[in-house]
């Protein structure tokens, strides 16, 4: 699996909508099908969600429009992609020719970002578990960077980052493209009762977000909207085994690369994750 990190300039201050990382993932898809158009249609399609996009992050000024913030030319912004599936390292490649190797802009409905900086690293399941076995009754710190929506009955989604809905939603993630020697089995009922979770409540909100416009039989364009949190989390164990330990702390190592919820190619659940 994969993260690339880019740290992004404007030349000039524009406006970009409140929940962009809708907006910054249909410039990804641009920028991909003008690099390779079966590779672009492969994402935009993906049931499963192999690309992880945050969105943008940084400080943002108001904005005169509704429903808009502003980008600032004096200011830089850092961009996190995320691909786990290994069968999808041609997304990956051609992330890297179309941000960086065929040109350093990404080209968004206002205005222009430029590439300043590309980190790449990358790693294994496999890797992630040997990591995760490193730590003896860790402390998992998750900081809940853009909104975090976990879909938990049909349509509706929490708003606090509880540790079934958290941890159940990233072992649905790691199973679906994590080789079979490595998958994870826990039950929902031991994540309930041997983790403990200890949120930071100043920190905590709730939001809705655009996640994707959709046409009606009219040919009116309809938001759809998510609603998810932001904030920080602690989670502990009591009581749990030492497998349990190491299964659920590479799940958290493995939600940098994943993001947690659904609508991660669109900018939610972006996630900080340290482990102590």
């Amino acid at each position: 699996m994969r993260q690339i990190t880019l740290i992004v300039r404007p030349k000039s201050s524009f406006p970009v909508p409140i929940s962009d990382g809708y907006s910054v993932y249909s410039a990804l898809l641009a920028a991909l099908d003008d690099v390779d158009e079966t590779v672009s249609e492969r994402v935009h399609d993906s049931p499963l969600g192999s690309l992880h996009c945050s969105g943008l992050l940084g400080v943002f000024a108001n904005s005169d429009r509704d429903y808009h913030k502003t980008i600032q030319a004096d200011r830089t912004y850092e961009l996190s992609l995320g691909v786990v599936d290994p069968r999808d390292e041609d997304v990956f490649q051609a992330l890297v020719s179309a941000l960086v190797l065929d040109g350093d802009q990404l080209e968004l409905t206002n205005g222009t970002l430029h590439v300043e900086q590309f980190e790449s690293e990358n790693t294994d399941y496999e890797t992630l578990v040997a990591r995760a076995n490193g730590f003896s009754d860790p402390t998992i710190e998750m900081e809940f960077r853009t909104t975090t929506c976990i879909e938990e009955a049909g349509d509706v989604t929490t708003a606090f980052p509880h540790r079934g809905a958290v941890f159940t939603s990233l072992q649905g993630k790691w199973c679906q493209t994590a080789p079979e020697n490595v998958e994870f089995a826990i039950p929902d009922e031991d994540l309930l009762a041997h983790i403990i979770e200890r949120p930071d409540t100043r920190s905590l909100e709730t939001q809705s977000v655009l996640v994707n416009r959709v046409t009606d039989g009219d040919g009116n364009s309809k938001p759809i909207f998510r609603q998810g949190f932001t904030g920080t989390c602690s989670y502990s164990f009591k009581d749990a085994s030492e497998s349990m330990q190491n299964a659920v702390t590479a799940l958290a190592l493995f939600a940098e690369y994943s993001g947690v919820g659904s609508a991660v190619a669109r900018g939610c659940g972006n996630v900080a994750v340290e482990v102590n």
